[in-house]
């Protein structure tokens, strides 16, 4: 029986677009076999599977060529993000940076997809995942939460707080994801709970 792995979430970082350099795809073939393959998810992630002795050096080999490494689970994945086909500033990289360092790899009850995009276009797609962020003009963001991509039951999310500066951005984003880590059943989908507490309930808990 061969050594453990494990499975890590790989990706090039919160950047122009879901892209990989050449320098990367060097660095993540040296930790793979032949016949073994990379999994590309929809959420803007490789999933690469190493050996469990070989793990820190792993990590440490992929940040040294600008590759960032998420658990894989029951935690907040890494944000999705448009292209920002305007501009780092002019749609609000710096902030979606900020996001996902605040809350990528938090342990929830169930995997919690988060994404934000930089203008109403949402090439991010927000109104279709966990938590969405869509940036307006004059540096405001709008909060969706509850939405659901897949199933029968798939719907967009619902406006949770508009016209939001920065700092207040992130403050909900944690206190939501601080209520459904500490409430959440376990394996309910951020979707179910948020029916399940109710949007003026949940609004009126989190904003108090």
């Amino acid at each position: 029986m061969g050594e453990k792995l494990i499975k890590l979430a790989v990706n090039g970082g919160i950047d122009f677009g879901a892209k990989l350099n050449g320098k990367q795809l060097l660095m993540l073939a040296r930790y793979m076999g032949e016949e073994q393959e990379l999994e590309v998810t929809t959420f803007q992630q490789l999933y690469v599977d190493v050996p469990e002795s070989r793990l820190e050096e792993a990590k440490a080999d992929f940040s040294s060529v600008g590759l960032s490494c998420y658990p894989v689970g029951n935690y907040v994945k890494s944000l999705r993000t448009c292209n920002f086909c305007k501009g780092e500033l002019e749609e609000g990289m710096p902030v979606a940076k900020e996001i996902n360092r605040r809350i990528a790899g938090r342990v929830v009850p169930f995997t919690l997809k988060p994404a934000y995009t930089g203008c109403p276009v949402g090439c991010g797609e927000p109104l279709v995942n966990d938590i969405g962020v869509i940036k307006q003009h004059g540096e405001r963001f709008d909060l969706y939460v509850g939405g659901k991509a897949k199933g029968l039951d798939a719907r967009t999310g619902e406006l949770f707080a508009d016209g939001l500066e920065e700092d207040a951005l992130y403050g909900l984003i944690d206190r939501l994801i601080d209520l459904y880590a500490a409430e959440g059943k376990k394996r309910e989908q951020f979707a179910k709970f948020v029916g399940r507490y109710g949007l003026d309930e949940l609004k009126e808990k989190v904003m108090a």
